[in-house]
């Protein structure tokens, strides 16, 4: 069911994409009088699920879930038709429209895609705003619990202030800053540090798995998630969510402060006071001689720490105007990391292209269970990815036709059919490659 879920939610998000993107073509083609011969939702190789007749234009719905696409006429596309081509140019043909009315044809699945996640993002601050933990409200620094964590030079206590000198605002986006970066500052002691993120960061990242969850957490308490079969502690006065704050009369804030205290009673018998709901109670435990008490440790979301006293939550509201700026602000955070990250995968000593990703990874990032907030989110991020992958400048791709006729602006050289048509069978062959390896990535981790 899960699986389901999330495939129900990819699907209807890539559908509404492709519908919009294709749409920024149509439009202008039908405002300057270009004929549309196909407008399709997925491929149709061979045959079509579903199509009909409109006008002059055959819409439809294809069976293969890679993309769609609109057929203009007098254009070579994805459809190669180079018979057409072989004919004389006829006026209501794309290569017999001026230059500039092309490249707004050209432009327009790109320009919808920016415009529709800019509009998405702005909607969603003015609808449910912004909840975070900000980052300045860690005042007792981060939890160091992996070894990424340690080989990037952190310890337990230290306050990230700053990734490649911009402070830090959400604290949920410290990973995302790394990945990003290639130096940060901490504050350890009363000291400010300056540290170098290694290249290979992203490759030690991918390495952990999928399931490892973020390498660095804010300080966390010793709440009780329940007792091993193995644990000393089995038939001790121990309850679910219990959290530890005191050891022997030194007092607890935080897991970590547990862990170093514990070791001083290895083969020991202590007493802990718990808090219980909104009472506390002292327990008799016995530490084992690794310094563990056998119980596990549980989770608690940010707003039940709030609830707790540990950190602050940030709760911004938007005004419809306040929400313009504010979407703007995110739409443009939004690709200026995605495009940091492109840049890494095409640098193999960061082993970013171990992270990249086809079907499976997107599908994946939805969640398991309906919210709209969150499908809206990820749509709003696709669309954004969406407009800036197809301006690439590779043949087969917007940016491949937009290169070429802005070529033709510049030179008043218009290049010639049987180059256009090799350059898009190029396009077609590394973008299948492309899509082999980002696919073939995410079969790997499958097994692994």
């Amino acid at each position: 069911m899960e699986i389901l879920i999330k495939a129900s939610q990819f699907i209807l998000s890539l559908s509404l994409l492709i519908v919009l993107h294709e749409m920024g073509h149509f439009i202008p083609a039908k405002l300057f009088k270009t004929k549309v011969e196909k407008f399709y939702l997925f491929f149709d190789y061979k045959f079509s699920l579903f199509k009909k007749k409109i006008g002059e234009t055959v819409y439809g719905i294809g069976w293969i879930p890679l993309g769609g696409y609109v057929k203009i006429s007098g254009m070579i596309d994805e459809s190669m038709d180079t018979e057409q081509m072989k004919q004389p140019a006829q006026p209501w043909e794309f290569r017999s429209k001026p230059a500039w009315q092309r490249l707004i044809i050209m432009l327009g699945g790109v320009f919808v895609n920016f415009v529709l996640g800019i509009f998405i993002y702005i909607m969603l601050m003015w609808a449910y705003g912004e909840k975070y933990l900000p980052n300045e409200n860690v005042v007792d620094g981060v939890w160091v619990e992996n070894e990424l964590a340690e080989n990037l030079g952190l310890q337990t206590g230290d306050k990230v202030l700053t990734v490649d000198g911009e402070k830090i605002k959400k604290f949920r986006g410290l990973s995302l800053e790394f990945i990003n970066g290639e130096n940060y500052q901490i504050e350890r002691n009363g000291q400010i540090l300056e540290k170098e993120i290694p290249e290979d960061f992203i490759s030690q990242l991918m390495d952990r798995g999928k399931d490892a969850g973020p390498f660095l957490y804010p300080r966390y308490p010793f709440v009780v998630a329940g007792i091993t079969d193995e644990s000393p502690n089995l038939k001790a006065d121990l309850k679910t969510k219990d959290i530890i704050i005191s050891i022997n009369g030194t007092s607890i804030k935080y897991f970590d402060e547990a862990q170093t205290e514990l070791e001083k009673y290895k083969n020991q018998e202590i007493t802990v006071t718990v808090k219980r709901g909104t009472t506390t109670k002292e327990v008799s435990l016995k530490v084992t001689e690794d310094g563990k008490l056998g119980v596990g440790l549980g989770q608690l979301s940010f707003k039940d720490l709030e609830k707790l006293g540990y950190y602050k939550l940030a709760d911004v509201e938007y005004s419809f105007s306040e929400a313009i700026p504010a979407g703007l602000k995110k739409s443009w955070k939004t690709l200026t990391d995605y495009v940091k990250q492109l840049k890494k995968i095409f640098n193999p000593s960061t082993g970013a292209y171990k992270g990249l990703g086809g079907f499976i990874s997107i599908g994946s990032i939805f969640p398991a269970e309906w919210s709209a907030q969150s499908f809206w989110t990820i749509t709003a991020f696709l669309s954004i990815m969406l407009g800036f992958m197809n301006l690439l400048p590779i043949p087969a791709l917007d940016g491949g036709h937009v290169v070429f006729t802005l070529w033709e602006m510049i030179t008043g050289k218009k290049p010639g059919d049987k180059f256009l048509e090799y350059a898009q069978v190029v396009g077609f062959v590394l973008l299948i490659i492309l899509l082999l390896f980002a696919n073939g990535n995410d079969i790997f981790r499958l097994f692994k």
